[in-house]
């Protein structure tokens, strides 16, 4: 598999991210490897706090709560997926599955034997997270979930076809438009609006995504910062690719798959709590599912957390760990 490989001085000096860089070899699934970055912070016997990022971003996106999670005792582990940050990038979209992207980050998380994991998912970090916490249950002990979520074809099938149809014809709107396209409820889903404009888009850009999905704004370190793990557009595969996979449709690959994963959630009776956000309209709603189907989301103190929007680490890097010391108290 052909992959770029961000230089190393673009990640010199970034704001607030002092962390030394660690790295492992996955396999590719193409008799090959892939490595992969991840942050490895505090005492090497502490309780394990695993942090899981999602699209556009990196694991600069914890660089707040990091060094709060290691004051407070616990060994922080924060990997970069493959894709993104200091990770390799494979060159083709077509590269990116979801399957492997779950390979990838179970074989990362196997070669480091972790276990009794606190695990916080947002994003893309829940769809490959929940994946691994089904797959792994024995290695995982409390879960936090934030503007997060396991679709499984939840689009009804007679509305398949129409959606398929309508998204040949979508516009490749301007970034500032897609929060507008997800909170207008009366036509085509703002969601596929966002897939055709990170698939198309001549102008993507990582930190204005990450600003415009913010309830904050960025500073000119901070926007530099999200941007340093890619160059140009050549290194940008992983992020134009990764709305594309998230099985909505009930066609599309890994539905299956997800569905398994719920049957195991199902049964799953570890602290598992809630804590979204207040001004997300990518996720809004999509705890209930969660509440209602896993057995640990009872006798959870659940949250929603004020002031933030999609990117609830960099809005609100406090209360996110509030929730992650809450629930580990929880039982």
């Amino acid at each position: 598999m052909q992959f770029k490989r961000t230089p190393d001085h673009r990640f010199d000096n970034l704001a607030d991210y002092p962390f030394a860089p660690h790295y492992l070899q996955v396999d590719d699934t193409q008799n090959g490897s892939l490595r992969m970055h991840y942050l490895d912070e505090g005492p090497a016997d502490g309780a394990v706090i695993l942090l899981l990022h999602g699209q556009p971003v990196w694991s600069y996106l914890y660089r707040h709560m990091i060094p709060r999670l290691v004051d407070a005792g616990f060994r922080v582990i924060v990997p970069d997926l493959i894709g993104f940050g200091r990770s390799d990038k494979p060159s083709q979209p077509q590269d990116y599955t979801y399957a492997r992207h779950v390979a990838w980050t179970s074989d990362w998380l196997t070669q480091l034997n972790l276990t009794n994991i606190t695990v916080f998912l947002q994003d893309w970090g829940s769809l490959i997270g929940l994946r691994m916490v089904t797959a792994f249950p024995q290695r995982f002990s409390h879960v936090v979930l934030s503007n997060g979520g396991l679709p499984a074809g939840s689009v009804p099938a007679d509305f398949t076809e129409f959606l398929k149809a309508a998204y040949k014809t979508l516009p490749v709107v301007k970034a500032h438009e897609l929060g507008a396209r997800f909170r207008d409820t009366s036509g085509i889903p703002g969601f596929f609006y966002w897939r055709k404009y990170c698939a198309e888009s001549p102008d993507i850009n990582v930190a204005e995504l990450v600003e415009l999905s913010s309830f904050s704004t960025l500073s000119a370190d901070e926007r530099a910062a999200y941007d340093a793990p890619f160059p140009d557009v050549s290194y940008m595969a992983g992020v134009r690719r990764f709305p594309s996979l998230i099985p909505l449709l009930q066609d599309e690959p890994e539905v299956a798959e997800n569905k398994a994963a719920w049957e195991v959630l199902a049964q799953f009776d570890k602290p598992f709590m809630c804590a979204f956000a207040d001004s997300d309209p990518v996720t809004a709603g999509g705890d209930a599912p969660f509440l209602k189907r896993v057995p640990g989301c009872e006798g959870v103190e659940h949250r929603t957390i004020a002031n933030a929007g999609h990117f609830v680490q960099q809005d609100q890097p406090e209360a996110c760990v509030k929730a992650i010391l809450d629930v580990r108290r929880s039982r």
